[in-house]
């Protein structure tokens, strides 16, 4: 395995190639992404560990996706057994629930450090303990909140960004791929700086075409209606955009079957 210093314009491929990749099943890809949210609904609903064990799922419901859009991407139908292709008996199963574990915890961790700005409202309001008021959400502490939350949320992105297909695909323990995976990120910080705000300028003009069609139709009140589907259908093209990023960032071409670890493998 092979790390790759790929240039800034990448970004703006792995968007491109997940819209792509979306539209050539856009209801299968459509279908699994609700399922993915389906399933960490179902698993929050859990009396006392609901919310911590949907964070531990995360992980391997994210390497579903990616495993759909390689399945999309070849041209064939990926079916909704694919989602769950990390909870399958095998040699990564038991790698993929330490992963999720270890976003489970940081992920607390960065909420709790975020209590310390406004007493825990913005973590009650993430886990939906407390309902997103306009006076909650205004209020100068739970912005400092949301601020600190974001400020570490970055770097935990950077590390579990790759680290379920490099467990998979590629063989490598925990701890391994989480530092490979925050290594490709920063080497190729630029990309992905493009990658967020090409993202971020897709999302931006979801909600201006939102307003237009409710302006169009004479009802305001429209645009939540058209909003929230077309969000999701944008939110599925993003899953679908992740594996390419994976494929750029090392210089090994994903396979169906899962591979031992290399351990010459550094950069």
């Amino acid at each position: 395995m092979q790390l790759q210093i790929v240039p800034a314009s990448a970004g703006i491929q792995w968007a491109k190639q997940g819209m792509r990749t979306f539209w050539r099943q856009p209801l299968a890809m459509s279908g699994l992404f609700f399922l993915f949210m389906a399933t960490v609904s179902v698993v929050s609903i859990v009396p006392f560990i609901g919310s911590a064990l949907a964070l531990v799922v995360l992980p391997a419901l994210t390497l579903g996706m990616m495993a759909a859009t390689k399945t999309a991407s070849e041209g064939k139908f990926p079916m909704p057994a694919v989602l769950y292709l990390a909870f399958k008996k095998g040699p990564q199963r038991k790698t993929m629930f330490q992963l999720g574990a270890w976003y489970a915890l940081i992920f607390l961790v960065v909420m709790l450090l975020s209590t310390l700005a406004d007493g825990g409202t913005f973590a009650k309001v993430y886990f939906g303990g407390a309902p997103m008021t306009p006076e909650v959400v205004t209020a100068d502490s739970f912005q400092t909140a949301l601020w600190i939350s974001m400020l570490f949320y970055v770097p935990l992105s950077m590390m579990f960004w790759h680290a379920p297909a490099l467990v998979h695909w590629y063989g490598l323990p925990a701890a391994k791929s989480l530092f490979f995976s925050f290594m490709a990120c920063w080497r190729n910080l630029r990309a992905f700086i493009v990658y967020v705000m090409a993202w971020g300028v897709i999302f931006l003009g979801t909600g201006v075409l939102a307003l237009l069609i409710a302006s169009l139709m004479g009802n305001p009140q429209l645009m939540t209606a058209a909003f929230v589907p077309m969000a999701l259908m944008v939110a599925a093209m993003f899953f679908s955009s992740m594996l390419f990023s994976v494929r750029d960032c090392f210089a090994i071409d994903l396979t169906d079957e899962q591979t031992s670890p290399n351990p010459s493998g550094s950069e």
